[in-house]
């Protein structure tokens, strides 16, 4: 007959995990949770600290286009690559982004002058160290299975907040302020992540939603239906012969003038893959976005995938970075968002402190026991 495993049990093996984890990943942990944190609000830092060089004096012109930018930028940057290419439709006076490896290069709208450029700002430094750890792929690896261990510590955490008689169950909801340091720092590891582990779930598996198929079918089998690809383009011969600037030109023109509307419009063009052009339309909770995919070396049509074609796999992908930055409930979700991670951030640092704590108080304990041991032997 198998036996089950008492509480106390369950407690000690919850343990060992939480804290063996906690110990490797910590440092991890916390650069995630502190980036994430900040990124949470990163519309808003924006905003604040507008930079000349994104905007132009408004003008009584038409967009210059872009077949004309991207001359100008082969011109006066005739060895890079450009990876993405931003153009603010909502603002006409915003800047045309081009951004290659190292640079972003901003071009004014109306006349496709160069207005400057600048190295990865801040915020992009913080976005990369969250989803890769400025380590490229590798960082990436080591990011997404953190994130999964952070998950089984917050599952291990929830076991051993668990009051064994209900009687302590207030003692396990409150901080005991006017307690020792040791109290005061256990009670801020161990109170404040119980309240944060609710919020630090939905985070958590947002996360993994971006990082890891497997998350994705686990939600397109909850609903009932399947991620679509989108509608796949029959292949067309080309004969037209045409420069990179005109074939992101006509894509571009072609796209806005088919589907207006969109806020935004963003090329990703990334080596030996084909050139995605996303068109983000103004949205509330899902975010509309229209999605082309081109071959690049033709900029032939490969498939496309239309927002007003969704379905709830569809809506759930569309709407998870949302959630899982708090946007998807306004101001209240993002300042929620903030605390969770802020929280999240302080755990690895308490239950460091916690660790160490009974490390030396095992260590003052150890010399006594030795001692005990010999007057023993001795008298015996």
């Amino acid at each position: 007959m198998i036996s089950v495993p008492s509480l106390k049990q369950i407690k000690n093996i919850a343990r060992q995990v939480h804290l063996w984890l906690g110990l490797a990943t910590g440092i991890i942990v916390f650069i995630i949770s502190i980036t994430g944190c900040i990124y949470v609000f990163e519309e808003e830092i924006r905003d604040f600290s507008k930079d000349e060089k994104l905007y132009v004096a408004i003008q009584e012109k038409p967009f210059v286009g872009l077949e004309k930018i991207v001359t100008n930028f082969q011109k006066e940057i005739p060895k890079q690559k450009i990876t993405s290419i931003k153009i603010n439709q909502q603002i006409p006076n915003a800047a045309v982004e081009l951004s290659t490896k190292k640079k972003t290069y901003y071009f004014n709208p109306y006349d496709a002058a160069l207005i400057g450029n600048e190295k990865q700002d801040w915020l992009t430094v913080v976005r990369k160290l969250h989803t890769e750890l400025l380590l490229g792929e590798t960082g990436s690896f080591i990011q997404r299975w953190a994130v999964v261990i952070f998950a089984l510590m917050l599952i291990t955490g929830l076991i051993l907040w668990f009051p064994q008689q209900m009687r302590s169950l207030k003692q396990s909801l409150t901080i005991k302020w006017k307690g020792t340091f040791k109290r005061v720092n256990y009670d801020l590891h161990n109170v404040l992540g119980f309240y944060a582990s609710f919020f630090l779930i939905v985070i958590v598996f947002t996360g993994l939603f971006f990082a890891f198929k497997e998350v994705k079918n686990a939600a397109a089998f909850v609903t009932g239906t399947e991620l679509t690809e989108g509608i796949k383009v029959k292949s067309e011969n080309i004969i037209t012969k045409e420069s990179l600037a005109a074939r992101y030109d006509r894509i571009y023109k072609t796209a806005n003038q088919k589907y207006p509307g969109a806020n935004t419009a963003t090329f990703s063009i990334k080596k030996d893959k084909d050139v995605r052009l996303r068109m983000t339309y103004p949205y509330k909770w899902s975010r509309n976005q229209n999605t082309f995919f081109f071959d690049a070396k033709t900029g032939q049509l490969l498939r496309y995938k239309l927002y007003k074609d969704f379905n709830a796999a569809d809506i759930i992908e569309a709407s998870n970075y949302e959630v899982h930055t708090g946007r998807f409930f306004g101001l209240f979700g993002k300042i929620v968002a903030f605390l969770a991670s802020l929280i999240a951030a302080s755990l690895p640092i308490t239950g460091f402190i916690i660790w160490l704590k009974k490390k030396k108080k095992a260590k003052k304990k150890s010399p006594v026991k030795t001692v005990n041991k010999k007057l023993n032997k001795a008298i015996a």
